[in-house]
């Protein structure tokens, strides 16, 4: 690949509730964690690209790219996303193209500054014609889970496992989110807590199925193979990445138990890169509630249709902490997840290429995964936009 785009520094700001910070501290924040991991200054940044899906809401805060020429005294061009996804690629074609050598990718996101709106905002983001007739932004992922049940015909104790993997898929997430100094909940928790959300709910799916409000942001530097090497940093490669789009409507789409997105965009990426699934052990996915995560061990490819649930239960308990699929390790979410390393939606996709990169780099610390004690070579980062309306799936590599 000509200009092939790398990953040559990453920084975050620990998730949670911010209401102390502006978004401009925030985002700040995330580029001088970056920043001083490859001794880049902002001028030699010929571009930048940012994420949000919120800010003209929350703060008030119209034409970002005026308010990110403020904050680092640049007049380089800048465009705003929605999702980190969508400002990732747009910079990688950049790169490729030859227009850039050097970019900045970040995400940014202040929900808890409007707790009253923030849920009618999300709902109506992902999914206006279910907004209209009563929906919560809880209401198609049950819609997901009942779709799937009916679709795989589960009853009896297939159902009651199904309800346990589904807990287990939390209590995993928030294991690894312990283990992670900037996640959003740093507590564990266990299958009872889960199952008694849901009795208490008196719903399928409870409290601690459902990833966080919450505020944060995500940056990295982006440049060119030829530019990292003059820096001498060891960079990462984005190897390979595509995306898809679904109806806006969710009850309005040909599969209901299923991301098609999803699929699609799994299928282009291991087309283009000629890697096969299993060559990418290491998964960061969009949990935004966990019949989520299990839907994309499948929509991925790592399960046949109506298995995961299955490969979930019988991981559980893993000291590994990975799911055992075929006699193979898989590991999904290592940094909590959205579940429990929260879900600033504009920052969150950079949270995902965040983990990535420092387990791709040996730098993950407790998180770090070995398979065969040798680093992962290859990772993948998928995100969403609205209710699976739009997939981003990014595969990473240390070569």
């Amino acid at each position: 690949m000509q200009n092939r785009p790398v990953i040559v520094a990453v920084g975050r700001t620990k998730f949670g509730e911010h209401y102390g910070k502006e978004p401009e501290k925030l985002i700040e924040e995330a580029w001088l964690v970056a920043s001083n991991e490859c001794d880049l200054e902002r001028k030699d940044l010929e571009t930048c690209y940012m994420a949000d899906y919120f800010l003209p809401i929350t703060n008030k805060l119209g034409l970002e790219e005026g308010f990110l020429s403020e904050l680092t005294e640049l007049h380089v061009p800048m465009e705003v996303t929605r999702s980190f996804g969508a400002a990732l690629k747009t910079a990688c074609h950049a790169i490729q193209a030859g227009v850039y050598s050097t970019a900045l990718v970040g995400g940014i996101e202040k929900m808890t500054d409007r707790w009253d709106k923030i849920r009618d905002d999300l709902m109506l983001l992902e999914d206006p014609w279910s907004y209209y007739a009563g929906g919560t932004p809880e209401a198609n992922h049950e819609l997901l889970l009942r779709a799937y049940i009916k679709e795989h015909s589960l009853t009896g104790e297939a159902l009651e496992k199904l309800s346990l993997a589904l807990a287990q898929v939390a209590v995993k997430n928030h294991t690894n989110g312990a283990k992670n100094p900037c996640a959003q909940y740093q507590r564990k928790i266990n299958v009872d807590m889960v199952q008694n959300s849901r009795k208490n709910a008196n719903k399928a799916l409870g409290l601690y199925d459902y990833a966080p409000i919450t505020d944060g942001a995500t940056a990295l530097i982006l440049t060119s193979e030829a530019v990292a090497k003059k820096m001498g940093v060891t960079p990462v490669y984005i190897y390979s990445y595509s995306s898809a789009t679904d109806y806006l409507n969710y009850s309005a789409r040909d599969e209901l138990s299923h991301f098609v997105a999803t699929q699609i965009a799994m299928q282009d990426v291991l087309k283009s890169s000629k890697l096969n699934v299993w060559d990418i052990p290491l998964w960061e996915v969009y949990d935004q509630s966990t019949i989520m995560e299990l839907a994309s061990l499948e929509d991925l490819g790592y399960c046949t249709a109506g298995t995961a649930w299955k490969h979930i239960a019988e991981s559980y308990p893993n000291e590994k902490g990975c799911y055992e699929i075929d006699g193979k390790d898989l590991y999904v979410n290592m940094n909590g997840g959205l579940k429990a390393d929260g879900n600033p939606v504009g920052a969150t996709g950079g949270a995902q290429i965040h983990e990535l990169f420092r387990q791709l780099t040996g730098k993950a610390d407790q998180r770090q995964v070995t398979i065969n004690d040798a680093i992962p070579k290859y990772g993948g980062a998928l995100e969403f936009e609205g209710f699976g309306t739009k997939a981003y799936v990014n595969i990473l590599g240390s070569e």
